[in-house]
């Protein structure tokens, strides 16, 4: 599928990027263009990957489109990254997060458009679901752009994929409590019965592979996730480190849940079974084609699917860590 293509990855100095770049590269592709802000993070990941010959590396801001009609020339798949993520930065600075979570993702857009771009790919977040933070809304309305651009008369393909946590990603919570127990030999846990869905990225790269070639442009893929107990996750982190270590109780950030959808009670109205590792949400919108590609899937049969219905136990939990090589 991306044998020989031109690809760019927006935001691909990240946990993320790594591994999709990582992943692509066995694809054999002619050249993967990696967009992003930071030149330190660009010049690391370059050494990283050994100075690959079909890696080539742009200082770019998607808040501006020009950047980015420059980067699309030739591409024919856009894998959409960047975003300010983290959900009390959006919180303090959501003129930021709206400049580039939303305004950044229709430059994606409109650029790709402008350069015939085959297949535009944006990876959305579980806080995007019945927001609650400035972050999820932005993500939220950057779901409603990509959906929306696939009425219009272009050649361009819009997927949207939704999913939880991303296991070991920079700022994470797993980095996070590691760096606790080492330094402060104390874990601040915001409540004890907050829970999260979580996957190894390599799990998570490979099921935005299946929905890209799968799709149909309009709906959004949504990730089925394992979820946990943030108390579990933190427990067996400080039994593996084999420190005494504290638990402190923070209370619940401005904007956070106690448990993460992935699908809402509303979405789930629109929403169809599509296998044992996804579900698909239909646009609310008409876009040609869409409800009658999938108009013999099943429809789900939950009201809304969160992370706090059905848990890991610790022995899961312990199994997905020692995966993702977090844990021995």
């Amino acid at each position: 599928m991306y044998k020989d293509k031109v690809i760019l990855v927006t935001g691909g100095t990240g946990s993320w990027g790594y591994e999709l770049v990582s992943q692509l590269l066995t694809y054999n592709p002619k050249e993967i263009r990696i967009l992003s802000r930071n030149e330190s993070n660009q010049f690391t990941m370059k050494q990283e990957f050994n100075h690959h010959p079909k890696l080539h590396f742009i200082i770019g801001d998607i808040k501006e489109k020009d950047s980015l009609i420059h980067a699309c020339q030739g591409v024919e798949y856009v894998f959409h990254l960047a975003a300010l993520k983290h959900v009390p930065v959006c919180e303090d600075q959501p003129m930021e997060a709206l400049k580039t979570n939303v305004i950044g993702t229709q430059n994606v857009i409109d650029a790709a458009i402008a350069c015939h771009v085959k297949n535009v790919v944006y990876i959305s977040t579980d806080k995007a679901s019945n927001p609650s933070n400035f972050y999820g809304l932005s993500k939220a309305m950057g779901e409603k752009l990509i959906i929306h651009a696939n009425t219009l008369n272009t050649e361009t393909k819009f997927v949207c994929i939704r999913g939880g946590n991303v296991l070991g990603t920079n700022g994470s919570v797993i980095h996070v409590f590691k760096r606790q127990i080492q330094e402060q030999k104390k874990i601040g846990i915001t409540d004890m019965k907050m829970t999260r869905f979580f996957l190894t990225v390599q799990e998570a790269i490979q099921l935005v592979f299946k929905a890209v070639s799968e799709s149909v442009g309009g709906e959004i893929f949504v990730m089925k996730m394992p979820a946990c107990k943030i108390i579990d996750l933190a427990e067996i982190l400080i039994e593996k480190s084999g420190e005494d270590v504290d638990i402190e109780i923070l209370g619940v950030r401005p904007g956070e849940k106690i448990h993460e959808l992935l699908l809402s009670e509303y979405e789930s109205t629109m929403t169809v079974v599509y296998d044992e590792e996804y579900f698909v949400i239909l646009p609310s919108i008409y876009i040609e084609g869409v409800k009658e590609h999938y108009k013999d899937f099943n429809k789900v049969n939950i009201d809304e699917y969160n992370s706090g219905t059905i848990l890991m136990t610790k022995a899961q939990i312990k199994q997905m860590l020692e995966e993702g090589g977090f844990i021995e």
